[in-house]
């Protein structure tokens, strides 16, 4: 196990692209931390960096307390596990598990033992005769995972290794790596673009937009207090909606709309006279108003759009004034029907605040 530090790391190529910008983090020696954020936003090329497949372009990345620049991939102690499992079809499971053990000279008991260990922790054991072939996608993802194991090495790199799952193999197999990663408490880096994945799986999650980091924090944390209207959206499923707003004279009005704030509640935020926002609401922070609500006290009037109903809950698509989305989670039996009016209660105590210009969450920086 071992520690990795990347200060002031950058990835330029030769046309001028800043892939990756002045990346700092400090991974813990044996902890789990998730890369994520949308297609192109620089966190499979970070991971590459970590593993030597990317030069750096500047700024120094050590592992161990070892400065590794300029190390090739062999001799830097980590193992990768890709998106497309990279299996040898020629090969059996045992063989394929076994085989960088066996470049690197290990002796046959040895290969054997690893092998095995790391068969029964996968459940493998009964599919080591089998070529790639004749396994299932998760069957040969648990062999890419077995091959890595078997190195020991210091570092797990993993780079979107679920993407070409189904969803229910998707999320057996979260479970298993959570699993690996408690018994071996190997430092781990995963790559996803699946927040849920991050959600679930991560002690601390990174969290990426072109090429730089807007938030480190554990999951939970991001989830109750993004640092900005980005993060806000991309973590949480569904993702929390925004709607525009302005401050005057202790009320949060829109189109349509005024919601006042209790001065308990203003105090949470840094809010100027006429300032412009956006208002972030989660779907749990929505629930139907009763009959008898009056217009004004935290509501918000809408047409309902697409109604999911999922058996113990309901998800709601609803407009708000002429072009804005919000989506609530409600109760599972639900009689509405698309083109219905409704009015939606705003539970204040988990409203969110953003400046427009800055998009910063006014609450996490109060």
């Amino acid at each position: 196990m071992a520690a990795v530090n990347l200060r002031n790391i950058s990835k330029r190529y030769a046309d001028g692209h800043a892939a990756v910008k002045d990346f700092n983090l400090d991974v813990g020696d044996g902890e789990f931390v998730v890369f994520v954020g949308p297609s192109g936003c620089g966190k499979s090329t970070t991971l590459r960096m970590i593993a030597g497949l990317e030069e750096i372009s500047s700024g120094t990345l050590e592992i161990d307390g070892r400065a590794v620049n300029l190390l090739p991939p062999k001799e830097r102690d980590i193992a990768m596990v890709f998106q497309n499992y990279a299996l040898y079809p020629h090969m059996t499971v045992r063989e394929n598990m076994g085989f960088a053990l066996k470049l690197a000279g290990r002796p046959k008991a040895e290969i054997a033992r690893r092998v095995l260990d790391a068969a029964q922790m996968l459940q493998l054991d009964e599919l080591l005769e089998r070529k790639p072939a004749a396994l299932s996608g998760g069957q040969r993802q648990r062999v890419a995972l077995g091959r890595a194991i078997v190195r020991e090495p210091k570092v797990f790199l993993m780079d979107e290794p679920l993407s070409n799952l189904d969803a229910k193999l998707r999320g057996e197999m979260r479970a298993s790596i959570s699993r690996l990663h408690r018994r071996l408490g190997v430092t781990t880096i995963y790559v996803t673009h699946d927040q849920v994945e991050a959600m679930t799986m991560g002690d601390r999650i990174v969290v990426m937009k072109d090429g730089e980091i807007q938030q480190i924090a554990a999951p939970i944390e991001l989830y109750e207090r993004p640092l900005n209207k980005f993060v806000g959206g991309f973590i949480g499923s569904p993702a929390m909606g925004f709607v525009e707003a302005r401050w005057q004279s202790g009320t949060l009005s829109g189109a349509g709309f005024t919601v006042p704030l209790p001065n308990a509640l203003h105090a949470r935020f840094a809010l100027a006279d006429a300032q412009p926002v956006w208002l972030g609401i989660r779907p749990e922070a929505l629930h139907l108003a009763a009959a008898d609500a009056q217009p004004g006290h935290a509501c918000l009037d809408g047409i309902a759009e697409v109604v999911e109903p999922l058996g113990a809950e309901t998800i709601l698509n609803v407009s708000i004034g002429a072009s804005e989305r919000l989506v609530a989670r409600v109760g599972g039996h639900l009689r509405l029907r698309p083109g219905e009016h409704v009015r939606l209660a705003v539970d204040l105590d988990k409203l969110h605040v953003f400046d427009r210009t800055s998009e910063l969450n006014l609450r996490a920086a109060a």
